[in-house]
């Protein structure tokens, strides 16, 4: 717990860097980010990765191989892979029934496709299976991260913004001193009309795919706008892997399911 919190921790002030803030980040933007990062930022990440691993694989031993963990976990939840493919469940709870599902391999975005990294996978489907994706997804994070950082470092200098002024916002200090950056500005955040259509796209997230759905009839307001959030369906498969067990197992099912109520609440 006290590993567990202390990454955590450490993770925050990384975000809060970089983004200002510790949770609610609003560091991405159309076109890019906000910001370059900070100068030694990314030498920071470099030795969290480094410290993280041990602590991680320090953490996953004292439950993988542990009887007590085991007895509550193994068997426990099972949802099989008709099933959660049936009951719309996608990330670690898909993949821990046996279903290679990953949004990154499958439909690579924002260049995924450049990175190596496994897709771990479960055979039971039960609570443990479920750990265990978890427990080895978060190597492969560190793994991809290393990567990221490597490629980082030879573009330091280059934009972290694209300069395309029909979709992107002109540098606020422009805004102030040219009639044209202030028109681009207007002309963005008042109306800034998409094409008539449809469109869904998804991210793979930590929980699930996470989808957008956006409708337009041509003008700046959308027809319809929906997000797609992966804690529903987690939450609506809970009477399938709780069926014959006990109520002491709730916790454990609950806790391998890892959904959020307000992302259900969308």
């Amino acid at each position: 717990l006290v590993h567990s919190l202390n990454q955590r921790e450490h993770l925050y002030k990384l975000f809060e860097e970089l983004t200002g803030a510790r949770f609610t980040t609003s560091y991405t933007r159309i076109g890019g980010v906000t910001r370059d990062v900070p100068e030694g930022w990314l030498g920071r990440v470099i030795e969290f990765c480094d410290q993280f691993e041990p602590a991680l694989e320090e953490t996953l031993a004292l439950l993988t191989r542990n009887k007590i963990f085991q007895d509550r976990t193994v068997g426990v939840g099972i949802i099989s892979k008709e099933d959660a493919i049936a009951y719309g469940l996608t990330g670690p709870n898909l993949r821990g029934s046996g279903v290679s599902l990953d949004l990154r391999k499958d439909k690579p975005y924002s260049g995924y496709e450049q990175y190596e990294f496994d897709v771990p996978i479960g055979s039971k489907g039960d609570c443990y299976d479920r750990y265990l994706c978890r427990g080895e997804e978060m190597r492969q994070s560190v793994r991809i991260i290393q990567q990221a950082l490597a490629k980082l470092e030879k573009t330091r200098g280059g934009e972290f913004l694209a300069d395309d002024r029909r979709y992107v916002l002109p540098p606020k200090e422009t805004v102030h001193q040219s009639m044209e950056e202030l028109i681009h500005q207007f002309k963005i955040v008042t109306d800034m009309a998409l094409p008539k259509g449809h469109v869904y796209h998804a991210v793979e997230s930590s929980k699930g795919e996470l989808g957008f759905f956006v409708a337009s009839d041509g003008t700046s307001h959308p027809v319809r706008c929906h997000i797609r959030a992966p804690g529903l369906m987690n939450v609506q498969a809970i009477p399938v892997l709780m069926k014959d067990r006990l109520f002491s197992d709730t916790v454990s099912i609950i806790g391998s399911l890892d959904f959020v109520m307000g992302e259900v609440d969308r």
